[in-house]
């Protein structure tokens, strides 16, 4: 069972930590198992004071992902991320095709702030900073892939999980199937049907899901 946790800074962010023991209990094993992992140097942790391990909680997601091990439930809920639900970031390196899909998204949806990214590095950067509550994000992208990034997103709850639709201008099957594999909520192939890319968007916007 998880225990209280605590909260310490960590580059001037507040960030969720964890004793040996709670890692032991989230990953189902005993105690000298986590601390095995941490001593051999598997597992990033730090010590306290007292001489007590901590680890902070993206450090156990790291362990977790890099290894194919299940990430615990109940630690995507410690360490649940608060979206902006009026965020939307269009990430494209096609500088034309980004501001006009940002001028759209304006005019159609008001209410909404659009944030831009011209490759994968500023949208990693922007998602961890300003967590958007959905994604227009093109597979074939400068920095970081688009496959890469959309896996990120959806598999480290350190972004809070937003809403991905991924665009390409390899218009097949085969392209859908491996975004949606990815994790995106949908796959619009280029040149793209706006209307249709407005009405997702409306569907996939936290504030209709609640309605």
């Amino acid at each position: 069972m998880l225990g209280n946790g605590t909260y310490m800074a960590k580059n001037d962010k507040r960030v969720r930590i964890f004793s040996a023991l709670e890692v032991a209990n989230l990953c189902g094993v005993v105690n000298q198992t986590t601390i095995n992992w941490i001593k051999s140097g598997f597992l990033k942790a730090f010590t306290t004071p007292g001489g007590q391990y901590r680890v902070y909680a993206e450090d156990l997601i790291a362990f977790l992902q890099e290894r194919g091990m299940r990430l615990p439930p109940e630690l995507d809920a410690a360490f649940h991320i608060d979206l902006d639900p009026d965020l939307v970031l269009v990430v494209d390196d096609d500088r034309d095709l980004n501001t006009i899909l940002k001028r759209m998204l304006e005019r159609r949806f008001p209410d909404l702030r659009i944030v831009q990214a011209f490759d994968g590095f500023e949208a990693g950067k922007l998602l961890a900073d300003r967590r958007p509550c959905l994604v227009l994000m093109d597979v074939d992208l400068p920095g970081i892939d688009g496959r890469v990034l959309c896996r990120r997103v959806k598999a480290d709850p350190t972004f809070g999980k937003p809403a991905v639709i991924s665009m390409s201008g390899i218009d097949s099957e085969d392209m859908r199937t491996v975004m949606l594999g990815e994790g995106a909520d949908d796959f619009f192939p280029k040149p793209i049907d706006f209307e249709s890319l407005l009405v997702k968007v409306a569907e996939l916007r936290p504030a209709a899901k609640a309605e």
